[in-house]
Formats: C-alpha cells, sequence, structure tokens
C-alpha cells in the first residue's frame, strides 16, 4: 500500500464514521425506508412504463402514506386506548385482591394491603410522567422529524434505486454471475422474512384475535395487537396471550367460552402457523425457527422496533452470503491467482 491510497482510506473511515453519526439517530426510520421501499419496489417498476420516476414514487409515497401510516396510526389509537380502558377499568374486586391478601396472611403471616400499594405506585409513576414531559416533547419532535426523513429517503430510494443498486454493483468487486447469486440470495431472505413470518404473523394475531372477540374478551383489540407482535416469535406465539385468555373465562363462570376459545385457537391457529407458514416460506428461502427467534430477540436489542425484521434479515443474509462463499469460492481463488 503506497501513501495515496493510505491517505485515500483513512479519508474514507474518518468520513464514513462521521456518516454513520449522522444516521444512528434515525437509524429506525431510515431502515423503516429501506423496508417499505424494498416491498414496494416491483410497483415502481411497472408504474414506471407509463409514468415518469419521479411522479411514479411520489404516488407511491402517498400510497404508503394513505394505506400504511394512517391504519397504523389508527390501530395505534384504538389500542391505546383500549389499554387505557383496561387500566382504568381494573377493579380490586376483578382480580380478587380481598382473597390474595388473605392467603398471603394465612401462608407467610403477612399483612399486605394490595390496592393500597397499587395506588402508591400509580401516584409515583404519574409524578414521573409529569416530570417527564420535556423529555416526552423530545420524544415526539424527533419522531415527527424522523417520520419526515423516511419520507424523502423512501421517495429517493423508489425513484433512484436503480441507479444506487447500479452503482453498488460497478463498486463490487465480484463477478456479475456472483452478484446475481448473492443479490438473489438476499432477495429471497428478505421476502422470506417479510412474507413468511411478519406477514403471517399478522394473520395469526388477527385470527387469534377474532376468538377473543368472539368470546367476549375485555379489551380483545389491545391483546390483539400483542399477539401480533409475539407471533414474530415462532413456538410462542399467541398462545402468550389466548392462553391466559381461555384461564380467565373459566375463572369468571365461562367454561363453555373458554372451552371455545381454547378449542379455536389451538385448531385454527396452530393450522394457520402448521400449514400457512410452510406454504408460503417455501416459495423463498426457508429459515429455521432458531435464526427467526434469534435475530427477532437481538434485533430489537441492535435496531429497537425495527429489529424485529432485521433481525431476521441480518442473519438469513449472512447464511446467504456463506452459501455464495462456498459456491464460487475455489473459482474466485483461482482467478485471483491468475
Amino acid at each position: 500500500m503506497n501513501r495515496s491510497t493510505g491517505y485515500l482510506l483513512v479519508l474514507f473511515a474518518i468520513f464514513a464514521y462521521l456518516s454513520w453519526q449522522l444516521v444512528t439517530p434515525f437509524l429506525g426510520f431510515v431502515l423503516a425506508a429501506i423496508l417499505i421501499a424494498f416491498v414496494l419496489r416491483p410497483l415502481q417498476t411497472r408504474l414506471e412504463r407509463v409514468l415518469p420516476a419521479g411522479v411514479a414514487a411520489f404516488s407511491l409515497v402517498v400510497l404508503a402514506v394513505v394505506g400504511g401510516i394512517v391504519p397504523f396510526v389508527l390501530v395505534a389509537l384504538v389500542v391505546a386506548e383500549d389499554a387505557a380502558d383496561l387500566v382504568r377499568d381494573l377493579e380490586p374486586d376483578d382480580l380478587a385482591v380481598a382473597e390474595l391478601e388473605r392467603w398471603l396472611e394465612d401462608e407467610l403471616g403477612v399483612e399486605v394491603d394490595v390496592t393500597e400499594a397499587v395506588v402508591d405506585s400509580a401516584e409515583q409513576i404519574g409524578t414521573i410522567l409529569i416530570e417527564q414531559t420535556t423529555a416526552w416533547f423530545s420524544v415526539l419532535t424527533h419522531t415527527l422529524i424522523g417520520l419526515g426523513l423516511s419520507l424523502f429517503v423512501l421517495y429517493y430510494l423508489l425513484k433512484e434505486g436503480d441507479a444506487l443498486m447500479a452503482w453498488l454493483r460497478d463498486r463490487t468487486p465480484l463477478p456479475e454471475d456472483v452478484q446475481d447469486d448473492l443479490y438473489g440470495e438476499l432477495d429471497e431472505v428478505m421476502w422470506a422474512v417479510l412474507a413468511g413470518h411478519v406477514l403471517i404473523a399478522i394473520v395469526e394475531g388477527v385470527i387469534a384475535g377474532l376468538g377473543l372477540f368472539a368470546t367476549g374478551i375485555p379489551n380483545a383489540a389491545f391483546f390483539t395487537f400483542v399477539m401480533v407482535i409475539l407471533s414474530l416469535v415462532p413456538l410462542i406465539g399467541a398462545f402468550l396471550v389466548w392462553g391466559p385468555a381461555v384461564a380467565y373465562l373459566f375463572l369468571t363462570g365461562e367454561p363453555v367460552l373458554a372451552v371455545a376459545l381454547a378449542i379455536y385457537s389451538a385448531v385454527v391457529v396452530g393450522i394457520a402457523d402448521d400449514y400457512l407458514r410452510p406454504i408460503v416460506v417455501d416459495r423463498y428461502a426457508e429459515l429455521s425457527p432458531a435464526i427467526v427467534i434469534l435475530g427477532v430477540l437481538g434485533g430489537i436489542y441492535a435496531f429497537g422496533i425495527m429489529g424485529l425484521f432485521f433481525g431476521p434479515v441480518v442473519l438469513g443474509a449472512l447464511l446467504a452470503t456463506v452459501d455464495v462463499l462456498d459456491e464460487h469460492y475455489e473459482r474466485l481463488t483461482d482467478a485471483e491467482r491468475a
């Protein structure tokens, strides 16, 4: 390495670090824009046949706002209202607080006023929330700026996506066929996560939620949202919600509804997971449940909420890269020596 090359590499490292510092505060929003752009890219390609690229991209951004963000905000408001009702409607009698206090006194010899403890805790939480008003305002401002940034990034990813991919391919030191295999594998991994896990999780959560609504579980909208999130984690899924819901129906004197919910959830939701997921996943790269679980849980720590989607993608991309390397390693090594 000569001095000129070393100087350029140092400059690259400095600017790469500074650029990362600029992106980090809005990393989740940038990842969201990349995810949406990936999903909408096929539509962008079709629209560009009849519309200018800029017009097509703007139309899809509007579609993303109207068809994605607005419904998401509405659902979030309903879930938030449901959660607020859940907290507001909690009564000591409903929670069998008196029986719990008697049990603690009989078994442990400890007198505990559970209601007073909960009220004191709620007052402390309320005080903390009031004191954190400034922090909440800062979070709201950051979120609004991030959403605006996401829309701009989404627009330019759609409008100039082909140019960006061409630029990446030109600067990737791999033969064209190897790049085709690599990007093809990454594309399959991305669709496997989105269609085979995210979409199936939404379907499973909604199907399980219908059972909650039908059996009269309170605050069913909130618990349906929770089941959608939990369904992103294989082998755990919605059971963590509908299982306690079945127990709740038994304890409240509704054994018929409890049995009906248990059968419905175990059979219908189980069929959706056992049959629908393989049908969808088999069209793309097949990812082990262990990869998905590790990706989801680790992704949340690494990327925040977007880690639910990008965690499995990162691990799947690693495996895809290993497959491509294994397939082409000898040829690439021979070409390097020649």
